[in-house]
């Protein structure tokens, strides 16, 4: 392993380390904070490690977080926000074959649209800010990156995920199939 490929999985984990602490946090903006510099930490990691498409939508995470710690000044909830997101995310998908030098292989193709899949579900997610269905879509956005992540031998990243898969599924045993069962039967 050389020297950059060390620091890139050094700092993928101190990434890592950022997104789980994110979820211990009380406030939704210390929340947001933590998610902000574990994308950064990540984009980094991924530059370094040659995943240019999870590195690009890291940076586009990062920028997300920051513009949802302003929500209310900047109306993030609208729509509209969710659309360019999603434009950002094809156009950086397009440009991944185009400028940024990956091979236009169908192995590429299929690996390179994982992590669009899930910044595309997660973003989604956030818009709709409802627990449960933002579980149900972590069980498309983790498993995408997971896969990702593995292909591109991201050990922090690796770990994240599938801690994030294991708190989904836990939290969809203790908030969602709990409420199922005591949920009144319609008639």
């Amino acid at each position: 392993m050389t020297p950059i490929q060390i620091i890139g999985q050094t700092v993928g984990i101190f990434a890592m380390a950022c997104n789980i602490l994110s979820y211990q946090q009380k406030k939704q903006s210390h929340l947001i904070f933590c998610q902000l510099l574990g994308g950064a930490l990540f984009a980094i990691s991924f530059f370094m490690l040659g995943a240019i498409m999870g590195g690009i939508l890291n940076v586009v995470a990062t920028v997300r977080a920051v513009l949802f710690l302003f929500e209310k000044k900047l109306h993030t909830s609208h729509p509209l926000w969710l659309g360019g997101f999603l434009a950002c995310y094809i156009v950086f998908y397009v440009l991944t074959f185009t400028v940024f030098g990956v091979a236009p292989r169908p192995i590429n193709f299929l690996i390179e649209v994982l992590p669009v899949i899930g910044m595309t579900a997660l973003s989604v997610a956030f818009m709709l800010k409802d627990s449960r269905r933002t579980r149900q879509l972590g069980l498309i956005s983790s498993p995408a990156w997971l896969i990702y992540n593995i292909y591109y031998a991201l050990v922090g990243a690796i770990v994240c995920e599938a801690i994030s898969l294991v708190s989904i599924l836990v939290g969809m045993l203790r908030h969602d199939l709990h409420k199922k069962e005591n949920a009144p039967e319609k008639e």
